[in-house]
């Protein structure tokens, strides 16, 4: 799944890879069943390699990590949250166009 630049993240790496990063981080919680996902994966692979060193991508698959899913009330897929500096500083919900992540991003990057 996806590029090399983009992380996943699990229960167990969550506090190591986004809480304590020192990048701001864009975690997209998403499903292998979530149609929306799916469709949005090729952005973030974009956005994976453009922001390269200044941002970085994770994706949480919540079947697998039930605990951070629900530290974060996750409650639709996909969901992004922007997290920097161990905080979360903004969200997202459902699929959005490229244009939206970048403003995102370039306010925290």
């Amino acid at each position: 799944m996806g590029a090399a630049n983009i992380v996943t993240l699990t229960d167990q790496n969550f506090e190591a890879e986004v809480i304590q990063s020192k990048t701001p981080v864009l975690v997209d919680f998403w499903a292998t069943w979530c149609g929306p996902c799916k469709a949005v994966a090729p952005t973030l692979d974009q956005l994976a390699g453009e922001y390269d060193g200044r941002v970085k991508i994770g994706k949480v698959d919540i079947d697998k990590n039930p605990k951070i899913t629900a530290k974060f009330a996750i409650q639709a897929v996909p969901t992004f949250i922007v997290f920097k500096n161990g905080a979360e500083v903004s969200k997202l919900l459902g699929a959005k166009m490229k244009r939206d992540f970048v403003t995102l991003l370039d306010k925290v990057a």
